[in-house]
């Protein structure tokens, strides 16, 4: 059944993913794929494969990759020089728009209720990853309005071996980070008071199956991979990784999920909260 947005509490924690969601690496992965990929006379990486790789652990160098690439080399030898293109360029990254602007606002935001709305990262990026990504001056000073305390990355020994997204945990461990620093006597925040950003589809789902409200915003050239299926996205059901536990899913168009092009102008009161 579609909940209305009277029927949702205002949001309490806002829960972010960061790659192709709050910096431009997306952009930058596919560079450094096609850098390599041009090197041995192959086509650059369409988003019609780049579609099926994004959110999904290892998929860079997995079967969907080389069966469509195709390459003269060893998946070693890929898998090294990839790493020494993203070595080369990761420390270019970039705010995308609308991105600190958004981070800045919710740090002293508070909602209809009154309660400060609280702010975490749950990244698949690991931590040699997110050091070489958080390079320029301006990304820095964005990545650090979220407070360390509450940055989850993929190689947390928190989160157990084999279950990133889409498996919940991250999203749950993030919560877990935030309500470990709420002043005494104040009520846990719940997972329905969270609202998720995320821009893989693999993500949403992640932040679904923790029980979240999940705002959508894809790169344009996903988001037209995935034209006319947009409610099966938002509900996490689109099937792309399969893990179980599908009663953790939601339902089409049942209101918990909401799609965006940008971080840019963001709908506060949508959510309940007030800047």
């Amino acid at each position: 059944m579609a909940q209305s947005e009277n029927n949702f509490p205002a949001v309490r924690a806002c829960i972010f993913d960061m790659d192709g969601l709050l910096l431009n690496t997306e952009d930058i992965y596919t560079l450094c794929a096609d850098n390599v990929l041009t090197k041995y006379g192959r086509p650059r990486l369409p988003w019609s494969v780049k579609a099926k790789l994004m959110g999904v652990p290892g998929s860079s160098n997995g079967d969907v990759f080389h069966e469509w690439a195709q390459l003269p080399i060893s998946r070693e030898q890929f898998k090294q020089e990839q790493n020494e293109q993203q070595q080369l360029h990761f420390p270019e990254c970039v705010p995308l728009p609308g991105a600190k602007s958004l981070l800045a606002r919710l740090k002293t935001a508070r909602n209809r209720d009154g309660y400060p709305v609280e702010i975490a990262l749950a990244s698949s990026s690991e931590k040699y990853n997110y050091d070489r990504k958080v390079v320029k001056p301006v990304t820095k000073a964005m990545m650090d309005l979220i407070p360390q305390e509450k940055r989850v990355l993929g190689d947390d020994p928190r989160v157990q071996h084999g279950r990133g997204k889409p498996a919940p945990d991250i999203y749950l461990l993030a919560l877990e980070t935030i309500n470990a620093t709420l002043p005494k006597g104040t009520p846990k925040i719940t997972p329905m008071e969270c609202l998720v950003f995320e821009d893989s589809v693999p993500g949403v789902e992640s932040g679904r199956r923790a029980g979240m409200r999940v705002v959508w915003v894809p790169h344009p050239s996903l988001a037209a991979e995935y034209r006319g299926r947009e409610s099966e996205v938002l509900a996490g059901r689109t099937g792309l990784v399969k893990i179980g536990n599908e009663e953790q899913l939601g339902q089409l168009d049942d209101g918990w999920g909401y799609q965006l092009p940008s971080l840019e102008g963001f709908p506060y009161h949508k959510f309940g909260i007030e800047i």
